[in-house]
């Protein structure tokens, strides 16, 4: 009986197209994510269920789909190609002042002060660096970075795991009720829906929106919809016109400072809750890299926004902080 042929190696390409085949489901994704072809895709995948002498994928469903020990082998692998990322990251990081690429997303609550004066930062000190900078919402930047379109992204904290993203809280950011200057509703009236005004609400494909709207259905508050935005500035000038009242958040409400003169910041009546703002980084980010952007926005933070808030409104002070 003429022996078997021999296995083919198993390569580090061909489990992580395994691994970005099982995310996206579909080999024309992950052809298109990794710049290779269909075909390159497919037979790194055949030679890699050749190896293991196993099938991984049921191939007759569209998307695709694990078999129970295509699932069973993902979860083991993805510590492991956690920790070879990790690892290049390391080995090829250097100085700080030696990285060439860095992409940065970041949420729009940055973008007036924060975002501009951070990348004037990052550029004095990273001076052979290429430089992307993003601004989106927080579901979009947490899937550039899974996707590996960005390396380093500043979002609110999503409920679900990010897989093989690391994240660094920074900034606790308490919900707050925003009437109009003058207007003399209590917050607790209002939120029963004994108001005279309406409820002005951020989109619902929003994750604030999400934490809002949870809240609210925690608390049994059930609030007509009448008015959605995705923009913060907007919903600002709205309440500013005396149309409504809205829930949102300090760090928000220190952007709007053309529309702050007619506006009044109320704590949320009874339970309190909050979001919390992480810097997100890829597995190949240098930890020099993250730490140099953490470092960097705590400071710019107190600076344009802690501090003013604090200064008008003191009740606030142990609420909207930094966390170590």
């Amino acid at each position: 009986m003429p022996p078997s042929p021999p296995r083919k190696d198993l390569s580090l390409r061909a489990l992580e197209l395994f691994q970005i085949c099982a995310q996206k489901g579909s080999l024309m994704a992950a052809a298109e994510e990794t710049g290779l072809s269909v075909s390159t895709v497919s037979h790194h995948l055949r030679n890699l269920e050749e190896h293991l002498g196993t099938q991984l994928f049921n191939h007759a469903r569209r998307p695709m789909v694990l078999t129970p020990k295509g699932r069973s082998f993902l979860r083991n692998i993805d510590e492991a190609l956690h920790a070879l990322r990790k690892a290049k990251a390391a080995a090829m990081g250097g100085s700080v002042a030696d990285t060439r690429h860095l992409r940065i997303g970041t949420i729009e609550d940055f973008d007036s002060d924060i975002t501009p004066e951070l990348a004037v930062y990052l550029n004095e000190r990273m001076p052979l660096c290429d430089f992307t900078y993003h601004t989106d919402d927080s579901h979009s930047i947490i899937e550039m970075l899974s996707n590996r379109k960005l390396d380093l992204g500043v979002t609110s904290k999503p409920s679900e795991r990010m897989r093989d993203l690391q994240d660094q809280p920074l900034l606790r950011d308490p919900f707050i009720v925003v009437l109009p200057q003058g207007h003399d509703d209590a917050p607790g009236d209002i939120l029963a829906g004994k108001g005279k005004l309406p409820f002005l609400r951020f989109s619902g494909n929003l994750i604030i929106a999400r934490q809002i709207e949870a809240h609210l259905r925690r608390i049994g508050a059930t609030l007509p919809h009448r008015f959605e935005c995705g923009n913060n500035q907007t919903l600002m000038a709205m309440v500013a016109a005396g149309a409504g009242w809205t829930i949102t958040t300090p760090l928000l409400f220190a952007r709007a400072r053309r529309f702050q003169p007619r506006l009044r910041m109320h704590p949320f009546p009874g339970k309190r809750f909050s979001r919390t703002l992480v810097i997100v980084s890829t597995p190949e980010c240098a930890d020099t890299v993250v730490g140099l952007v953490h470092h960097r926005l705590r400071a710019l933070i107190t600076e344009h926004a802690l501090r003013p808030i604090h200064a008008s409104a003191p009740w606030l002070v142990d609420r909207f902080t930094l966390i170590s």
